[in-house]
């Protein structure tokens, strides 16, 4: 059983925190994109099926193409970004559960049908982006994720040579600018949108 985390790191990752329209001129390190992701593939995921593949995108190049598939706004959060990080997903993920779950020899047979192996790469990777976030949140940076892009045209870009790899978000990332932020949204009392039966 683990500890409740102090107030602080709540605030951090869930009460403070927020999502960022601009950033410091301050650069994301190699060595902190690989935090990122050593905190995020921790997170659950069904079947530990891990189908998110990611793209850090950091060079002009790589955030002008980028950019050129996002609505206008998004691309000039895009281009003023340290980084923008494509959240993709693995639509044939099952091909490397023998490895990710070696529990169950069949696990990659419970995937065969392609409509319920997009769907599972779907929600899972969607699982995976949430981790990012919170754990980009956890050691310092701040994050702002979004739709407002043309998946079929960043697949293409991107993945083209990785057909069973598409897009599922995009989310900026780096140390956020305080202007940037709008005031926060509301957000409801418990009893609002939960049941319990």
């Amino acid at each position: 059983m683990g500890t409740p985390l102090s107030d602080d790191a709540l605030d951090t990752i869930f009460r403070t925190a927020r999502t960022f329209n601009g950033y410091q001129d301050k650069p994301v390190s190699d060595a902190q994109r690989e935090q990122v992701w050593d905190l995020m593939k921790m997170g659950p995921t069904s079947a530990n099926m891990l189908p998110a593949r990611m793209v850090w995108c950091t060079s002009t190049a790589a955030k002008e193409k980028l950019a050129a598939c996002a609505m206008p706004a998004n691309g000039e959060k895009i281009l003023a970004a340290p980084a923008t990080v494509i959240i993709g997903m693995d639509t044939n993920f099952h091909e490397l559960l023998p490895e990710f779950f070696p529990h169950d020899p069949t696990a990659k047979d419970w995937f065969g049908d392609d409509a319920f192996r997009e769907q599972s790469a779907f929600r899972n990777s969607s699982l995976q982006g949430a981790y990012f976030i919170i754990a980009a949140r956890a050691i310092g940076l701040d994050t702002g994720a979004m739709s407002g892009f043309n998946n079929d045209a960043v697949d293409q870009a991107f993945f083209s040579d990785q057909p069973a790899v598409k897009s599922n978000f995009i989310s900026t990332i780096g140390y956020g600018d305080p202007e940037s932020i709008f005031e926060r949204s509301p957000r409801p009392d418990f009893a609002r949108f939960n049941t319990v039966i």
